[in-house]
């Protein structure tokens, strides 16, 4: 048996797209066979059915309205397929045989472009990487903005783990099988592998309008795959790729995946929600394009003196003027994103609403720079003779888009009257033909003398004169023919009826063809102007930035972060701003942090849980953070130094997918600071050595300590820590400054007063911590018992003895001994068998002699 016609242009086309999901338009529906059909049925719960294709069995089949295919689509992409669209590419009237079809565009995580699906305040970037020797090429692009980046990293883990958290991307191709595969196991990305081409470097020649850095081998590798495969899935240039930014990854601080989630910089710990993050915190940008550049700031901080300062003195400017500040806040309300609507227009898909938009927000520019007139200096002064305001896009559109613009562009409707002269005149003949039948409809009711008589129109039988079956005795004979018979009436025509119909369907079909050439021209003039476009909106972008940042220290109280060269970090009443901000307005309890690169670079920090040890340490890193994007900062005085880095170790989780328990998780981040920190680090660690035994975790706790000190020399270091041994390391180790947080006993509870001091902390008061969170009495009384026994006997740890030879050995031996006693103290001789004695032996032996 041969498959039919339709089949064999269905298996053509899917031989092509295997890896896709087919939508394969028939009719008002786009249906799906074989193992598309019964993937999609269980993803999209649609019944399968099934259709003859010419073989013994029915193809398998399920589909889709098409105008409802835009959810089912998003559901599929965001589940990770790719979705390739089938269209019919000629006219079903002039066809001979099959209608011709083709894919004209493939859908997929990293292209997607639905906003539905993809939010406003995030981009959506596809990687492109590519690994030769000891180094990676990545490219990342978001075809919904236009933004184009590459670097060159050393092919390390790590790294690489760092440079994709800077853009999250949802989508990767790599140049080979086995790099796909490493990409796919690491970040659980959908990775299509995809051939080099051959001269890379002299296809990107051109490409791009321009281009900000060298481009090499590494760099011409990835952006030649990436773009290869945007072009071959979007099936249109991407003229709005226009500018590539060569970086490096040292210009932004580096923050590893933990750093970013511990920090909480762009969503909470508990339901990844925005609610409760920094970024919460500080958006209040007025457009789409603001908020992700936003975003992109909290993700990459500057480490760049200059660059910083720029942001700092436009966010002053904004700060000591509020009149203009609200002004500028007042104009840019009403300027959508530009930035996506330029991209839609470069692949084709923008709708005439969305020019009407594209115009109304142009129409806001004027209004933005005459703004930006009175605070023409510095930053601010650059990005007004930057910003064009477009006036002759937005006269374009102002003339040609009706205010009334549709959403879709080949239904009509689209064109502004006076625009052009044909589509008043076919717009003219179709409302006066409308005209003539409701007159039409009104003789005929006079002269028949039935009332409801009424003239209707359909696709199919075009105009028609409707008469029910209880007036058939009124109709005039031979004053009608008759065209369709129903069940309660008859439908006629007249020959003058005929003719007019033939005039206002042949207007209404041109008009919509003429409207639709109008349209694609009118689209066509600003894809020409995409560079233009595009460099406004990144002034938006970053104008909108500034006065957010302005408004928000306005609104919190914050003040101008101040940068030493000295490398000290001086923080007078500093507060967390996400704490601060879900609290009653002054309740949050303010801290200080001094701190240099030499005698206090490192502060041990000890005090009860949940007193606010974790808190400060966090604070103190968003307070460095924050003005390294620019922005103001949430104390009474701030004088900083540069961080290249942060690092933090914060929190107990495992790893139980990967086999790995929580002290090995714990471990490993410890292992990660202490390779890549540098002198220019800052390091919080949070109870470091708790997922062990006692003497395993302290010991561990102070060699990292002396290990930071040694060789991490000029890093700055937050460490809280549970293991009170640790305080006596002050005066012992240079840079080693003890702090706790301050308690208040009253009676047998406890207060915590949430201040650092200086000195060390000498109880956890963890009874006391039980009880607040509602342990029951009788174990709160059965605890402090079971502590006041150890206490007397002695079991608690020693702590530490100052043994100025060899600080690592402080206490060890001492601590060794106890535990060894511990050790044969617990040993349950008697049940014991003679091997198991003897093994017992032997080890307890070792023991012993490594202690001597």
């Amino acid at each position: 048996m041969a498959l039919t016609p339709m089949m064999q242009q269905y298996f053509e086309i899917k031989e092509k797209y295997r890896d896709t999901i087919l939508f394969y338009r028939l009719g008002d529906f786009y249906e799906m066979f074989f193992e598309d059909a019964e993937l999609a049925s269980k993803e999209l719960e649609l019944v399968l059915t099934g259709r003859d294709c010419g073989l013994e069995d029915r193809a398998p089949m399920c589909g889709i309205p098409y105008h409802s295919a835009r959810n089912y689509i998003g559901r599929l992409v965001t589940k990770g397929y790719k979705v390739a669209i089938c269209e019919q590419v000629e006219d079903p009237k002039l066809a001979k045989g099959i209608v011709r079809r083709d894919v004209i565009r493939v859908i997929t995580p990293g292209t997607f472009l639905d906003e539905t699906f993809v939010s406003e305040e995030r981009n959506n970037y596809i990687m492109g990487v590519f690994k030769e020797g000891g180094n990676y090429g990545l490219s990342f692009c978001d075809i919904s903005t236009g933004e184009f980046y590459s670097t060159i990293i050393k092919a390390e883990a790590e790294m690489l783990d760092a440079e994709i958290g800077k853009f999250s991307p949802k989508e990767a191709v790599a140049s080979s099988d086995e790099l796909a595969e490493y990409i796919y196991s690491r970040y659980s990305l959908l990775t299509n592998a995809r051939r080099i081409p051959d001269e890379s470097e002299l296809l990107l020649e051109g490409r791009f309008k321009s281009v900000s850095g060298g481009i090499n081998s590494l760099i011409a590798s990835s952006c030649s795959i990436l773009l290869g495969y945007l072009e071959e899935t979007q099936k249109t240039a991407l003229t709005n790729l226009t500018h590539l930014e060569v970086y490096s990854s040292s210009d932004s601080m580096a923050m590893d995946p933990n750093t970013k989630r511990n920090l909480e910089l762009t969503e909470n710990i508990v339901d990844k929600g925005k609610i409760g993050s920094l970024l919460w915190v500080l958006d209040d940008t007025a457009t789409a394009m603001g908020g992700r550049n936003l975003r992109r700031w909290v993700e990459q901080p500057l480490i760049s003196r200059e660059l910083i300062d720029r942001r700092l003195e436009a966010v002053e400017a904004l700060y000591g003027s509020l009149d203009m500040l609200e002004d500028l806040r007042e104009a840019l309300k009403g300027v959508y994103d530009i930035e996506r609507i330029v991209s839609k227009v470069a692949l084709k898909s923008v709708n005439p609403k969305e020019l009407l938009t594209l115009k109304n927000s142009l129409g806001r520019l004027p209004a933005v720079k005459e703004v930006l007139k009175s605070l023409d200096y510095g930053e601010l002064s650059r990005l007004n003779r930057k910003m064009d305001t477009l006036s002759d896009i937005w006269d374009l559109l102002d003339s040609s888009i009706s205010e009334d613009a549709p959403m879709t562009s080949k239904d009509g409707g689209i064109i502004k009257n006076g625009y052009s002269a044909e589509v008043d005149e076919l717009r003219d003949i179709r409302l006066n033909g409308k005209r003539w039948i409701a007159e039409l409809e009104a003789k005929e009711r006079e002269f028949t003398g039935i009332r409801s008589l009424k003239i209707g129109f359909n696709k199919v039988f075009g105009y028609y004169i409707e008469i029910s079956r209880a007036n058939f005795s009124s109709i005039p004979e031979g004053r009608y023919i008759r065209k369709q018979t129903l069940s309660n009436a008859e439908r006629y025509i007249t020959e003058e009826l005929k003719v007019m119909e033939d005039k206002i369907l042949g207007a209404e079909e041109k008009l919509s063809e003429l409207e639709y050439g109008l349209f694609t021209g009118i689209r066509d003039r600003i894809e020409g102007e995409i560079e233009r476009l595009k460099s406004t909106s990144r002034c938006i972008a970053d104008l909108d930035c500034y006065q957010c940042l302005a408004k928000v220290a306005r609104d919190n109280g914050y003040v101008k972060p101040l940068f030493s060269i000295d490398g000290k970090v001086n923080i007078t009443e500093g507060r967390h701003p996400v704490v601060e901000k879900m609290m009653e307005k002054g309740a949050f309890v303010s801290n200080d942090l001094v701190m240099d690169s030499s005698s206090e670079r490192f502060l041990i920090i000890t005090g009860p849980n949940m007193s606010g040890k974790s808190t400060f340490m966090r604070q103190s890193a968003l307070i460095v953070l924050m003005a390294q994007i620019g922005s103001f900062v949430p104390a009474k005085k701030a004088s900083l130094s540069i961080c290249d880095r942060i690092f933090t170790r914060i929190g107990a989780s495992d790893d139980l997918a990967g086999g790995k328990s929580t002290f090995m998780v714990e471990m490993s981040e410890v292992s990660e600071i202490l390779k890549n920190a540098t002198s220019r680090s800052l390091i919080i660690l949070d109870e470091v050595g708790r997922g062990t035994s006692t003497y395993d975790g302290l010991s561990i706790a102070w060699a990292v300590i002396e290990y930071i000190l040694k060789h991490i020399r000029g890093s700055k270091s937050l460490f809280a820590t549970h293991y009170h041994e640790l305080v006596a390391l002050e005066g012992e180790l240079e840079g080693i400054r003890n702090y706790s947080v301050l308690v208040r006993e009253v009676g047998t509870t406890i207060a915590f007063l949430r201040k650092i001091v200086p000195g060390g902390a000498d109880e956890s008061y963890g009874i006391e911590v039980a009880k607040l969170a509602g342990i029951p009495r009788e174990i709160l009384t059965r605890a402090k018992d079971i502590l006041k026994d150890l206490e007397k006997k002695g079991k608690k740890p020693a702590r530490a003895q100052k043994v100025k030879e060899d600080p690592l050995q402080i206490g060890f031996v001492d601590i060794g001994r106890e535990a060894l006693f511990e050790r044969i103290k617990t040993l349950d001789v008697m049940s014991m068998t003679p091997i198991e004695a003897m093994n017992a032996l032997y080890e307890l032996n070792n023991d012993a002699k490594e202690l001597n």
